[in-house]
């Protein structure tokens, strides 16, 4: 997934290396993959699947299977961008589904390198907690419906990309399968801060998907309002993404920005792991 992650409107004046770089922000992302590593080997036949909202900037309306952690970690290079250019980040959401319609999330973007002018900076990202509630379950043609609300905690250093960031954000969000094909809408409201300005940011995502043998290929057009910068911006992404098991998926993929204002380019490629341990009974 490609969210606007809650962060200040950072750029970089002077050069900045890893020591900028609170220390447990390394050790959290180094236990996020081995803790994903680790554990893929315990995975149980018996599993759910995952259910991953990465790598599209769309996110589904279905939850995670209750009672299981899920993992969504990814990086990132982007290039060509208002605040920097050239960029590379990661990132990482995880995900509790607490009940069948209700799910806990926390997104965080641990580290960003960026280069501007030929500065480099290496700064924290933002970090952003919220939940997602299904309104309406879907079933056969009819559509899941839900919404979600994210509250940014901690605003973060890094300079944005191109969707910029968030003090609150709103999603209504839909999902179903028609003609064998899996769409994911959603329509989202944010508020964006710069100092004592505040300004609603609006954004609409398409995301459809179809299996191509094990594969899934998904394709996704997007559009954001650039309310601080007076603009807007539109893009276009492709992703792959392959099971390794039912609970490990794998995917990479590339994002086309269109306009002025827009992050030119961006790569990525993470995986989506559902921890093979349920938090409790049922």
């Amino acid at each position: 997934m490609r969210p606007p992650i809650a962060r200040d409107n950072a750029t970089p004046s002077q050069p900045c290396y890893s020591s900028a770089v609170p220390k447990h922000l390394h050790a959290l992302v180094l236990a996020w993959f081995v803790l994903a590593c680790a554990s893929a080997a315990q995975a149980q036949t018996t599993l759910p699947d995952a259910n991953p909202a990465r790598p599209t900037v769309a996110t589904p309306a279905t939850l995670t299977p209750v009672g299981y952690l899920q993992f969504e970690n990814g990086i990132l290079f982007a290039w060509n961008s208002p605040e920097f250019s050239r960029q590379f980040s990661v990132n990482q959401v995880t995900k509790l589904a607490v009940h069948p319609r209700l799910q806990l999330i926390a997104q965080s973007e641990p580290v960003a390198r960026s280069v501007l002018g030929g500065v480099t900076s290496v700064d924290p990202g933002g970090v952003a907690l919220g939940a997602q509630f299904v309104i309406s379950p879907g079933e056969k043609a009819r559509p899941t419906v839900a919404v979600s609300y994210l509250r940014s905690v901690y605003g973060g250093a890094a300079p944005d990309i191109d969707i910029g960031s968030f003090e609150h954000s709103a999603t209504l969000l839909v999902s179903g399968d028609w003609f064998g094909f899996h769409a994911d809408i959603n329509g989202i409201a944010n508020e964006q801060v710069d100092g004592r300005i505040r300004r609603a940011q609006f954004g609409e995502t398409l995301s459809v998907s179809h299996p191509l043998g094990r594969f899934t290929i998904s394709g996704e057009l997007w559009h954001f309002t650039q309310p601080l910068q007076r603009g807007y911006t539109i893009g276009n992404l492709w992703a792959l993404s392959y099971p390794v098991k039912r609970n490990l998926i794998v995917d990479a993929g590339f994002n086309r920005g269109f306009t002025s204002t827009s992050t030119r380019w961006e790569v990525f490629a993470g995986f989506t792991y559902l921890l093979p341990k349920r938090l409790w009974r049922r």
